[in-house]
């Protein structure tokens, strides 16, 4: 036998965790329902109010359940942005603590983004690309009048591009990337003098979009984001 075979002692709210994350993934309890309420689960596992209060505790920081107060906690529907949104705060304090990782994610956001308008240019419907257009032009409108509206529309058009894979999962991933980037640069005033560039970039990657052509989309995204990957800075994160 191995010699490091010892029983654990458990935590009794780990064990009602474990109870009802399986009643989750099992669909005893499916999403929108509401779980019992604590004096229910207190009697069905035989432990105090702390252990259950815990284990709720531990599913709502999963996102597995919204607890409101006054209200039975229920089942949260899943999503894509849901299951992001739980590293949201991790992913933060990776890119505030570590210069290395903000260039990491320069180097991920390009190599995703690129592969998005790839995509687009071959998917893309006429309605995609009008939604397209209609982006580029309210970020033109804002143009050398409202900066934090003109970044806002700048990933509001990146987020469109990826949303035309039609894949839930990309678009969350671009929204996510987006958010983590604006979040930690040294300021909207490092775009001054950018604007009129982003926009003519935005044009070429919409331009072969619409001709699809998923090589010169691909091309124009990859050359758009190399030259603005300047404007994000290591530092204290940008106020929002």
């Amino acid at each position: 036998m191995q010699s490091d075979e010892k029983i654990q002692r458990r935590k009794l709210s780990d064990e009602v965790f474990n109870r009802l994350f399986q009643a989750i993934e099992e669909g005893e309890l499916p999403p929108g329902s509401q779980l019992p309420s604590e004096r229910d689960l207190m009697a069905r596992f035989g432990v105090g109010r702390p252990a259950v209060r815990e284990a709720m505790q531990a599913l709502g920081n999963m996102g597995l359940i919204e607890i409101s107060h006054g209200e039975r906690a229920r089942v949260t529907r899943p999503s894509a942005d849901a299951v992001i949104a739980q590293i949201d705060g991790a992913a933060r304090h990776l890119l505030s603590t570590s210069p290395q990782s903000l260039e990491h994610l320069k180097e991920a956001r390009e190599f995703f983004e690129v592969g998005m308008a790839f995509e687009a240019a071959k998917r893309a419907t006429l309605g995609d690309i009008e939604t397209l257009r209609a982006g580029l032009a309210l970020q033109q409108s804002h143009y050398n009048k409202d900066l934090k509206a003109f970044v806002a529309a700048d990933m509001a058009f990146h987020t469109a591009i990826a949303a035309i894979t039609g894949n839930p999962v990309f678009e969350a991933v671009s929204r996510a990337m987006l958010q983590w980037l604006s979040q930690y640069h040294s300021g909207v005033l490092r775009w001054k003098g950018h604007e009129n560039i982003t926009l003519e970039e935005h044009q070429m990657v919409l331009d072969c979009i619409a001709a699809r052509d998923p090589e010169g989309a691909a091309n124009a995204m990859r050359s758009h984001l190399r030259r603005s990957r300047k404007i994000y800075q290591p530092g204290k994160p940008a106020a929002s």
